[in-house]
């Protein structure tokens, strides 16, 4: 009998503890012993090497997320991922597509948009934080309460028809583990 492993996915921030925690994290649980979402955007390069270090030598599992940002291609961002963090492995990195809203505005299918009152976006691979919160209709308190109405109808068949970055996450680490039906169009 084998021993469930442990995951973690490390994100940058707020935004991507919301997303990971709420759509990522109920598909990735039955696989392991426990899913830990982890931000380390304000924790020193040198105690997150050290912790993916410790992560692999227990035998566990991480998924390390990193935005794209302004660098010019995924091999670029890994580049300056495996400077600033001595041990991690290439296997292990998932670099979101612009940025995090660009994965939440993949999720959502044109039924939902005009339920909340946004345009139907067909692809979101280039959309920015500040086209995120450009989109937000103004009957929302605030930002967090817009991305809260977005995962309340996440469609993972339509974030992977609409975001390149996202399909390429749920082909490594969640075919299977959905009960969507795949391939999508």
């Amino acid at each position: 009998m084998s021993m469930k492993k442990r995951l973690f996915i490390l994100v940058e921030g707020e935004d991507d503890i919301r997303f990971f925690g709420r759509i990522i994290k109920p598909l990735l649980a039955p696989s392991y012993l426990s899913v830990e979402i982890i931000p380390y955007a304000c924790i020193k390069r040198e105690k997150v090497s050290k912790f993916l270090r410790s992560v692999s030598l227990m035998n566990n599992d991480y998924i390390f997320v990193a935005d794209i940002d302004q660098e010019r291609s995924v091999r670029d961002k890994k580049q300056i991922l495996y400077y600033r963090f001595s041990d991690i492995d290439g296997r292990s990195i998932v670099v979101v597509i612009r940025e995090i809203e660009s994965w939440y505005l993949a999720g959502i299918s044109p039924d939902t948009a005009q339920e909340l009152g946004v345009a139907d976006v067909p692809h979101t691979n280039h959309l920015t934080k500040e086209d995120f919160n450009a989109m937000i209709p103004q009957h929302f308190d605030s930002r967090i309460d817009f991305m809260f109405e977005i995962l309340k109808s996440f469609s993972l068949e339509t974030a992977i028809r609409k975001n390149d970055s996202f399909r390429f996450f749920f082909n490594h680490y969640l075919e299977g583990k959905s009960s969507l039906d795949y391939p999508v169009r």
